[in-house]
């Protein structure tokens, strides 16, 4: 079975219905299924799902003085008479819902007056106030400090097992190769052996007696790299199958959807963390065509969640906790590349849905404090914070920027057609058998990887090695094969110019261009099976190479035309000329991965930190640029939004414009003829009256329909609209009435007026004012789509009530929004949207 099948299978039933009514009154076959239970089931299904064996009291409803200011936020001042308090879990959210933007924010600033006003109370109620105040930056603070540490021992731990498959340092087992080679004899011992760094590292051809060099040295070396591939990946997978399905991937979809409001339960979690931590180092071990990056964003965020239940103040609101996540994940990619800067940018450019100026202030603290943790640990052991640092600065020319714009528009190019084809294969791997055998798959795959990437150096290496490998420059202590240049004496330090290739320059192109062959095909198979894997750096790997080949290449057109006057500013007198076959490979990198993610401006300055190459800012801004212009003609979705859209999540791109002339009156529910005819193609809307129904016929409504929420009307005849009211608040307020309160029965009538009429010879009323929003957000029957696409995106819109001179007619929730713009765009959504 898919790991990923609760959340597939959920969404025929929650993700459809995942707003506030969930089309409180839809009545095809797309209506919530898993919400008729009682209140038991509902405390425990909250339990399992938040994983934080608590549940939360109404905050924002009613506090504890029950003073008049402190009412209830739709603003009834009035003390339940029939419940002496509000039943645990109302003003919370169920799996796979939506969050109300407006209600959770006007609970805040609630929180926020009763906290000033309690200040003048006293000493006690100041500390308490100061610690509200400051428990945002303590948390994103525990939050940077938790990224960089398991940023740290990821790091280390993915570099161990992947030397792993190659060999072992016998005298200290838990250093890699390059750490081995630190504490062991020089490199210039007389018994080092061909295959070996140093006598301290023994290859497993070595560890078996095999001569070095030798045919069965290489086979031996073979078959060990194959088996400890085959068993890092089975081991991911296992770990995520059996303990945290939603580990796979590299969760950036997830997050995008989880900061536009939507909830998944343990998406977050503690055993995500975990698994995902480890996941990510036996996958990356396992020497697979992916990278740990991606998948920094998702554990940063995992941390961010725990420690936001430490403060109630974000525990308690899921708006509020938006924020520490936006913060968590900047911090992710600031230990992911060492680049806090680029981190808060990517946070506000690609992920965040909310993003208010004191989240870019905090965001840049966790980001800093994640980034210092990291430094602190120094998992790479060159006193470094980037990953590729560069040591030189030679000067580019004009005439360079004509193939930096080729390189970026041959990374939008690849951005397409990876897209393209990996949403290809993530469906039919959805629709098919296929998905039912994860760790087959995953099998499949590493055993395919590692039996082609073996015969060939450059991809047998690490991709992050190979990046550095391509976007360095080859220097006088450098003798591989890349470097392979007839370099004339007689100039003085001769590294620095370009010189004609030699023969091993010719074989290193030959090899990088299977090389990028085989990762640009093997990486749409890897990216989605069932282990946790990000996108960047095979991204970056793919641009490189590109990047590198066209450097070489116009490295010797220059040196073999250098006294054309074209290249007259590149080369000076005795044909000396600086061509950089690295700034090439730096700037390939961020056009593959800007065709990708399509990111512009925080991508820019990850590859700059990253690389530390400042001077080379303007030549990445144009492959970037070029990069999203042409992947935005082939198609303006990033890899993130395919998959989004691929998995049916209720994201609305705020990046899109809605341009169509349709009104409310065509998407609302029930269907009614347009300009309001008064013929209905659509079952009546399903309503509570605010004075006139008895608990059982509102039980009833409850078993009978399977909506999320209900509109409360002042009479069936009238329609005229008094609120809204959640299918869980009324179904736990029901029966917490019906368990605590005496008098309660079948036929007590329920109020949701503040004035109640005294029958002394009937059944005790039960008063649900508490629960009701009495200021829903409504639109007219006439309004544009495209004003109410925008309340959607802007406010944060769960659903919103339509009317027509003051009469309720329907309702419009965020599916309902998504399956118009998928019809509209000739797509069926019932294929699409929320499969």
């Amino acid at each position: 079975m898919d790991p990923r099948q609760p959340t597939y299978s959920r969404s025929t039933g929650s993700i459809r219905n995942n707003d506030r009514s969930a089309v409180a009154n839809s009545t095809d076959d797309d209506s919530l299924l898993d919400m008729t239970v009682d209140t038991k089931d509902f405390h425990h299904r909250h339990y399992d799902l938040d994983g934080h064996g608590r549940h939360f009291g109404l905050e924002g409803h009613r506090y504890d003085n029950g003073s008049e200011d402190s009412g209830s936020l739709q603003g009834s001042s009035n003390i339940m008479d029939t419940l002496d308090d509000l039943p645990p879990g109302i003003g919370q959210y169920d799996d796979f819902h939506t969050i109300d933007w407006l209600r959770d924010i006007a609970r805040d600033r609630m929180r926020h007056r009763h906290i000033v006003k309690k200040r003048q109370e006293g000493c006690w109620e100041q500390v308490k106030g100061a610690h509200d105040a400051w428990s945002g930056w303590v948390c994103v603070l525990l939050v940077g400090v938790a990224a960089g540490t398991c940023a740290g021992i990821i790091d280390i731990g993915s570099s161990w097992m992947s030397d792993l498959k190659e060999g072992v340092c016998l005298e200290a087992f838990w250093f890699n190769r390059e750490q081995c080679c630190w504490s062991g004899p020089s490199l210039n011992s007389t018994s080092m052996n061909e295959d070996s760094d140093c006598d301290q590292w023994y290859s497993w051809g070595r560890m078996m007696g095999s001569g070095a060099g030798g045919a069965g040295s290489y086979i031996i070396g073979y078959l060990f790299y194959i088996l400890w591939a085959l068993l890092f990946g089975v081991l991911a997978a296992l770990l995520v199958r059996m303990f945290a399905p939603y580990a796979c991937g590299s969760g950036i979809p997830e997050i995008k959807t989880i900061l536009s409001g939507f909830i998944i339960r343990g998406y977050l979690g503690k055993w995500t963390l975990l698994i995902k931590s480890l996941g990510m180092m036996l996958s990356v071990a396992a020497g697979l065509s992916l990278g740990k990056e991606g998948p920094f964003v998702h554990v940063a965020c995992c941390c961010g969640n725990i420690f936001s239940y430490l403060f109630p103040k974000y525990g308690r609101n899921e708006a509020k906790k938006r924020e520490v996540l936006s913060a968590a994940a900047a911090a992710g990619v600031s230990v992911a590349f060492g680049a806090p800067i680029g981190g808060v940018l990517f946070s506000l450019e690609e992920v965040s849905y909310y993003f208010p100026l004191k989240t870019l202030w905090r965001s840049f603290f966790c980001a800093l404090i994640a980034a210092f943790i990291l430094r602190s640990i120094n998992p790479f052991g060159n006193d470094h914070l980037v990953m590729f640092s560069i040591d030189y600065n030679e000067p580019w020319t004009l005439q360079e920027l004509i193939p930096f714009i080729l390189i970026g528009a041959l990374g939008g190019l690849f951005g397409k057609f990876f897209i393209k084809f990996n949403i290809m294969w993530c469906r039919y791997r959805k629709m098919s058998r296929l998905g039912n055998y994860p760790i087959f798959e995953v099998l499949g795959i590493v055993f395919i990887t590692a039996l082609l990437s073996y015969p060939n150096p450059y991809t047998r290496m690490n991709s992050s090695e190979l990046i550095r490998l391509l976007v360095s420059r080859c220097g006088p202590e450098d003798d591989t094969e890349i470097c392979d240049y007839k370099r004339s004496s007689n100039i003085t330090d001769p590294f620095k110019w370009s010189a004609l290739a030699g023969a091993g320059v010719g074989s290193a192109v030959w090899k990088l261009a299977l090389a990028l062959i085989f990762k640009m095909i093997i990486t749409i198979f890897t990216f989605g099976i069932k282990i946790p894997a990000g996108l960047f750096i095979p991204s970056m790997a793919v641009g490189s190479i590109i990047g590198r080949i066209v450097g070489i290449g116009v490295e010797q057109l220059v040196v073999n035309n250098a006294n054309s006057v074209f290249f007259s500013n590149i080369c000076e007198s005795q044909g000396k000329c600086i061509i950089t076959p690295g700034l090439y490979a730096m700037v390939g990198a961020a056009a593959a991965l800007g065709g990708v993610t399509r990111m512009t401006v925080s991508l820019v300055v990850i590859m700059f930190e990253l690389t530390g190459g400042l001077e080379y800012i303007v030549p990445m801004m144009a492959a970037a640029m070029t990069s999203k212009w042409v992947g935005d003609a082939l198609g303006r979705e990033s890899i993130y939004d395919a998959h989004i859209a691929l998995n049916g999540y209720p994201y609305l791109d705020h990046k899109e414009e809605f341009t169509h002339t349709t009104i409310a009156a065509d998407v609302m529910r029930p269907r009614y003829w347009r300009y309001g005819t008064g013929v209905r193609n659509d079952p009546p809307l399903a309503v509570i009256t605010q004075d006139s129904m008895t608990v059982e016929e509102t039980e009833s409504l409850l078993r009978n329909t399977e909506h999320n929420g209900f509109p409360v009307v002042v009479s069936r005849e009238s329609q005229y609209l008094v609120g809204f009211v959640l299918r869980r608040d009324l179904n736990l307020a029901i029966a917490n009435a019906r368990k605590t309160s005496e008098g309660v029965v079948s036929n007590s009538i329920i109020y949701f007026t503040g004035h109640v009429p005294v029958d002394p010879n009937g059944p005790a009323p039960l008063k649900l004012r508490k629960i009701l929003d009495m200021a829903p957000v409504t639109i007219t029957d006439q309004t544009p789509m495209e004003t109410v696409v925008e309340m959607f995106r802007k406010l944060g819109l769960r659903q919103t009530l339509v009317t027509h001179n003051g009469r309720l007619l329907g309702i419009i929730t965020k599916k309902d929004v998504l399956r118009h713009i998928a019809q509209l765009r000739n797509q069926d959504p019932e294929s699409i949207l929320f499969n």
